[in-house]
């Protein structure tokens, strides 16, 4: 498992144990803990940018981590765009970098 991840924490003790399981993310396998939150797979696994902004291009990873913004943003099949911090790790997940999101209506992009 990860050196990234606490293991111990110094309120909230020793960290639960749960069962490994495998998941791609951009094409590359990967592994987490079954029911953590996607964002704190790909946190322990390194990885920290998770989108790229609309308009300006820039790295976008997790900001609030309870689901209140939507820098997270992730597209995993086939559920479609979703918030990493709020969505659990399941065992073959198929997960790509957040895609653009866009206004039908004006075809503008939306943040």
């Amino acid at each position: 498992m990860s050196r990234l991840r606490i293991v111990n924490h110094p309120i909230l003790g020793p960290k639960p144990e749960r069962r490994q399981v495998s998941f791609i993310f951009d094409g590359r396998p990967m592994q987490g803990l079954a029911g953590e939150p996607l964002a704190a797979a790909l946190l322990a696994s390194g990885v920290r940018l998770l989108r790229r902004h609309e308009e300006s291009g820039t790295a976008r990873g997790v900001y609030c981590a309870i689901g209140h913004c939507n820098e997270c943003r992730l597209t995993v099949h086939p559920f479609g765009t979703v918030r990493s911090c709020l969505t659990k790790l399941e065992e073959g997940m198929v997960v790509e970098t957040g895609r653009q999101l866009s206004n039908e209506i004006t075809g503008r992009i939306v943040t």
